[in-house]
Formats: C-alpha cells, sequence, structure tokens
C-alpha cells in the first residue's frame, strides 16, 4: 500500500537521539550513531519527531510501505521494557554496577589536590537506581560523558555534594528510557535540583532536551540548570530552564 511514512537522511543525522525520544511508537532508534527506521510497520506517518530534528534529517514521503501495525508496535513496546530489565537484572551483580557509597574523607585528614568529589557508584544513567538511598532528596548531576574530560574543574565546581548520571545522547540507544530515568529521580528519589551538562557541539543538546522533555512530564517540579561546556574546557553559559 502506499502511505505516509518517515525519511532518515542519514548525512544529515548527527546522532542527537531527539527524534528517537520524541517517537512514543519506538520506530526510531539510535544504531551506529544514527537514526534509524526499525520497521515501517511501527511509524504512524503523522511525524511527531520532524520538529525535534535540529538538522532537518527528518522528512515525511509518500511511498509502499507495509500499513501502521498498532499490535505489533505494542508488542516491540512491551519487549523493549522487557530488554531494558533483563539488561539490569543481568547487571544486577556485575561489579561494574554494585552500588556502592564512598566514605568520606574526615576534615583532619590530608587530601590531595586532585581529590574526587564523586560519592557514590554506579554513575551510568542506565545503571543507577533513583531507590539508592543516596539519591533520595538530592541534588543530582546529569552530565553528557566527555563533560569531565574536558572541564578540569569539574570535580570541584559541579560535582562535590551531588550525585552524578553520566550519559551520552549520541551513542546511547533507547533515550526512552533515560527519559523514564530521570522522571523516576524526580518523582520517586524527590531530588532538589538537576544540573544537565553538555559539550558544545550539537549531538550533546539532545541530553538536554531529554532531561528537559523528562523534567516537563513529572509529576513534581525540580530546578533544571542548563550548563554548556566549550571543546576548550570553557564554561560557555549556565542558566536555568
Amino acid at each position: 500500500m502506499k502511505r505516509k511514512i518517515i525519511r532518515i537522511d542519514e548525512d544529515k543525522c548527527d546522532g542527537c537521539g531527539l527524534c528517537a525520544t520524541a517517537c512514543a511508537e519506538g520506530a526510531i532508534k539510535i544504531i551506529d550513531g544514527k537514526a534509524n527506521l526499525v520497521s515501517e510497520a511501527y511509524c504512524d506517518g503523522l511525524g511527531a519527531c520532524l520538529g525535534e530534528c535540529p538538522q532537518g534529517a527528518l522528512t515525511i514521503e509518500e511511498r509502499e510501505a507495509p500499513g501502521f501495525d498498532e499490535e505489533a508496535v505494542q508488542e516491540h513496546m512491551k519487549k523493549d521494557k522487557a530488554a531494558a530489565h533483563s539488561h539490569a537484572a543481568q547487571h544486577g551483580g556485575c561489579p561494574s554496577a554494585k552500588m556502592m557509597d564512598f566514605t568520606p574523607v574526615p576534615s583532619g585528614e590530608r587530601r590531595t589536590a586532585a581529590a574526587s568529589a564523586l560519592s557514590h557508584w554506579p554513575i551510568q544513567l542506565r545503571l543507577i537506581s533513583p531507590a539508592a538511598p543516596g539519591f533520595q532528596n538530592a541534588d543530582v548531576v546529569l552530565a553528557a560523558d566527555c563533560v569531565a574530560y574536558a572541564l578540569g574543574g569539574f570535580h570541584e565546581q559541579y560535582l562535590k555534594g551531588k550525585r552524578l548520571g553520566i550519559a551520552c545522547p549520541k551513542l546511547d540507544s533507547d533515550q526512552e528510557e533515560y527519559a523514564a530515568k530521570v522522571r523516576s529521580l524526580i518523582d520517586d528519589a524527590k531530588i532538589n535540583t538537576l544540573t544537565v551538562m553538555i559539550m558544545q557541539v550539537p549531538c550533546c543538546s539532545g541530553l538536554l532536551a531529554m532531561a528537559k522533555s523528562a523534567a516537563q512530564g513529572a509529576k513534581r517540579k525540580v530546578p533544571v540548570k542548563a550548563v554548556v561546556v566549550g571543546l576548550k574546557g570553557d564554561v560557555l553559559s549556565e542558566d536555568w530552564v
């Protein structure tokens, strides 16, 4: 049958993931750094993702394609959720995902000039648990993976006294799982503030967009701060959004 369906221009796509987050049917996923239509049957052709793409890589075209299959979409979404739970279960006993709180250094002890301000483990957003005691009523920093490498004063200026989650909006898949995690931090952990730190590169904006969308969809309202870091380690902007 001939119908309207999404078209993705891979040459324009920078893999920011905003389209994947906007697609309620899970038809778009980021694979190898590019947006991909995982199944034509999952795309309803309504174009909810169009306005989210900062690069203009998405258009609606009319062509031969299988019809939209709502039952297949529901099954697809169930499998995605099951896969996410399975991933979490598999990593539950893995040392890299074991939750840890690091005992603060007593004030009388000597600390090195480059002492870490990290207070817990794990830190990857997919692995952290909003139910962990340390996240309750905490100030949380959600940082793009590259931020800590670029910003020399990251620990002292932004991480000290806060809880951390890291993610990459370009290379990580299933941004909706990340959005659900942020909403849970706000509604269930009842965090006080959320600081989102991104690099100045275009694809990094997806992390901020995801966090803002998740915060807007949460039942509670918390202050959200956006910090943009330059490639040379300078802070380009710092604003409450």
